[in-house]
């Protein structure tokens, strides 16, 4: 199980202080998870492995500018973060030139996690205040 945590971090091409971060371990408990000190619970595993859109073979990896890596799973028709985020687009983006594609994809997360914001932020508001919008 440790090889399999550690492969599932390295095909995100995040850091052990990332990974530990995006799924809320302790990274003391993912190093010895990844150095076989003790293994994670198979339920662990398998919920990591199914939100990570990197683990599966189909998809094309593109990495945005400033380094962010996101994938494309043209049967889906589907753009994913490593976070899991998945966006439905009715493009094929076959014939992009992977130049452009960068900052496309690159750009349609940040207006998703623009918005993705403002959604939390509406809802926090919403609890705190007794206001109905018309």
């Amino acid at each position: 199980m440790s090889i399999i945590i550690k492969e599932l971090r390295t095909k995100t091409g995040l850091s052990q202080q990332k990974f530990a971060d995006l799924f809320s371990i302790p990274v003391s408990t993912l190093r010895k998870w990844e150095q076989g000190e003790s293994s994670a619970p198979r339920y662990v595993v398998n919920l990591i492995a199914r939100s990570l859109p990197s683990v599966d073979s189909s998809l094309e990896k593109i990495e945005g500018k400033d380094g962010a890596i996101f994938y494309y799973d043209k049967a889906k028709q589907q753009v994913a973060d490593v976070k899991g985020n998945r966006i439905t687009i009715s493009e094929d983006l076959t014939d992009v030139k992977k130049q452009n594609l960068k900052l496309y994809i690159s750009d349609l997360f940040e207006s998703f996690y623009e918005i993705q914001e403002r959604f939390n932020r509406d809802c926090r508001y919403d609890k705190q205040e007794d206001i109905i919008w018309i």
